[in-house]
């Protein structure tokens, strides 16, 4: 079943993100489609409009180099630039989280732009769980009603694939399961 979702589109922010998406297109010359799914801070703008960022973390279906000073400064004075050092794999990521990104209705020429689900964009933030990672996990949850058996289920499963410190990533995982769990307690809390 696919779910009506409704991002955060008309921002100073996903404006930015839209110009530099259209900027990248032109410098790349593409004659054919790319596949732009974008993680991290932005991806959490474009579900809740409540985060500022400047990096766009994003992977892409074909290699390419970015170049150092490639960004965009938008309507409200905000710097974007697309993040070279972000990899995912990195990240707890689910094995199926590519095919299930979800494509963001904004017009760019030759790339389509497509944001992590909601649940795997929580659940890519919990290996590192530092900064603002509770707070977009917090937002995510708020806005998306998000349930910690989503969560623990889709969490579980990417765990399969993961290389690094498995007991630092449950403890994290168990701090945002009970998030979800105080969270889904109150009826109507934080709601749109």
């Amino acid at each position: 079943m696919v779910e009506d979702i409704r991002f955060y589109i008309d921002t100073d922010l996903a404006t930015g993100l839209v110009e530099l998406v259209k900027k990248l297109g032109q410098h790349l010359d593409l004659k054919e489609p790319l596949k732009m799914i974008i993680a991290g801070g932005m991806a959490t703008h474009l579900y809740t409009a409540g985060r500022v960022t400047m990096d766009v973390d994003a992977e892409f279906s074909k290699r390419f180099l970015i170049p150092p000073d490639f960004l965009v400064e938008t309507a409200e004075g905000n710097v974007l630039f697309l993040d070279a050092s972000y990899n995912s794999t990195f990240a707890l990521m689910h094995e199926d989280y590519q095919q299930d990104a979800i494509r963001v209705p904004v017009d760019t020429d030759h790339i389509d732009v497509y944001v992590l689900g909601a649940v795997d964009l929580i659940v890519s933030k919990i290996a590192r769980f530092s900064g603002p990672d509770r707070g977009d996990i917090e937002n995510l949850i708020s806005h998306r009603r998000v349930t910690a058996e989503e969560i623990e289920r889709r969490a579980t499963e990417a765990l399969g694939g993961y290389v690094g410190n498995m007991s630092a990533v449950k403890l994290n995982l168990e701090e945002v399961l009970q998030i979800a769990r105080d969270y889904n307690q109150v009826p109507d809390q934080k709601s749109e």
